[in-house]
């Protein structure tokens, strides 16, 4: 299995540690503009299928699907598999053919706790929300 290798100026400044959502999240190590690409989501290459066969039972997933396959991201010690899900989120992913890319949807000061809206998920609104957002929707 391959793994996918990026670059960002902002990856070097990501940081992992202790987040008020839950378990651990992703720091910014320095201000993020908006708009600005700020990594890709990297790990194990896999079919759908296996992505889904790992997945079931699960509480907490570091998969993302593309379009005929997943990456899993399972057993990597950073990056975007920390990635907490909100209601008001601040970047959002875009998923090509092959990739999943965050960019950021507003300024992110640093220290500040990435998020992004997992919304649709396999949790199917099963999952209670815990992002603390003004306007939370209550389930994942």
């Amino acid at each position: 299995m391959r793994r996918i290798a990026y670059s960002s100026r902002y990856h070097d400044a990501l940081v992992v540690g202790p987040s008020p959502i839950t378990g651990r999240g992703l720091f910014a190590g320095c201000a993020i503009p908006r708009r600005a690409k700020i990594g890709e989501f990297e790990g194990e290459v896999i079919p759908l299928a296996e992505a889904r066969r790992r997945a079931a039972g699960l509480r907490i997933v570091a998969i993302v699907e593309l379009d005929r396959k997943a990456i899993d991201a399972r057993g990597m010690r950073t990056g975007f598999r920390f990635i907490n899900h909100s209601c008001a989120p601040n970047t959002f992913m875009r998923r090509t053919k092959d990739r999943a890319e965050f960019y950021a949807l507003r300024d992110i000061a640093a220290g500040e706790e990435l998020t992004v809206d997992y919304r649709p998920s396999h949790h199917d609104g099963r999952l209670r929300c815990r992002c603390g957002a003004p306007r939370c929707g209550g389930w994942i």
